[in-house]
């Protein structure tokens, strides 16, 4: 992860606690009125059919977490998987819905323990992999995961601390994406991929040399690049609000994703 990344996620923690906290949670409790934990809620408690679809992306989205603990914790890659897929299928049934605790906030929490809860069950753990046979919940691409683990040493981290980074790294990857399909909305999407390397802190291409290939002046560019990291900001705090119940949370949440780069 880029040091500069973080200095984009810093710059969003002192937008929130510093002098310009009013504006950047000028939507107020709206930002809170749709989150994960209400998607979680309405899932259990009910059989509507958007809500189990809306549980379903976010589990489509935080799987290389949980994987990833998996593998820390003794797990070959195929039982790793075999366990996230697993896991996924009794969630998406509900099973585990039902005793989601909103009081404790934090959607990252809430899906550690009952998976961890989930492995030490051996009867759920076995009842769930023959249900669902060979079938698979979630298409788990492991190849990036497997790459990251080899690049730490376990010794160096816990499986706690790999599920912790993973989480931060698997949200900003979601910031990301969101500014990407943003951007091809509104026909940018080339300004977009030779403009990104900026909002990530790499240098190694001048604004003359997209400005010129882009037939833009080199200013034009540089409200380009602002306007990018901005919004990036707007939308960080937004997909970090959805993972918590209360929004004053927001800002040690932040400073969690932070210190799990670390």
């Amino acid at each position: 992860m880029s040091d500069d990344l973080k200095c984009i996620v810093s710059g969003c923690l002192r937008n929130i606690t510093g002098s310009g906290a009013q504006s950047a949670m000028q939507s107020g409790p709206r930002q809170f009125s749709t989150t994960h934990w209400s998607v979680i809620v309405a899932a259990g408690a009910s059989e509507q059919a958007d809500a189990v679809a809306a549980l379903e992306v976010l589990c489509r989205a935080y799987w290389s977490p949980l994987y990833e603990y998996a593998r820390r914790k003794g797990y070959s890659p195929d039982n790793a998987a075999d366990m996230t897929q697993a896991f996924f299928a009794v969630m998406l049934e509900k099973h585990y819905l039902k005793s989601a605790d909103q009081s404790r906030g934090r959607f990252r929490t809430f899906l550690l323990t009952a998976f961890q809860r989930f492995l030490c069950n051996q009867s759920d753990r076995e009842k769930a992999i023959k249900r669902g046979g060979s079938h698979s919940i979630l298409s788990l691409d492991t190849l990036q995961s497997e790459s990251y683990l080899s690049l730490h040493p376990v010794d160096t981290i816990t499986p706690e601390q790999t599920y912790e980074r993973r989480w931060a790294m698997t949200l900003l990857a979601r910031v990301l994406h969101l500014l990407k399909q943003e951007m091809a909305a509104r026909n940018r999407s080339e300004l977009f991929e030779m403009c990104r390397e900026y909002l990530l802190g790499d240098d190694n291409q001048s604004l003359a040399s997209i400005a010129e290939s882009l037939r833009m002046t080199e200013s034009a560019v540089k409200v380009a690049v602002h306007r990018m990291r901005k919004r990036y900001r707007e939308l960080l705090i937004q997909e970090v609000s959805h993972t918590l119940n209360d929004e004053n949370d927001l800002n040690d949440e932040i400073q969690h994703l932070l210190q799990a780069l670390q």
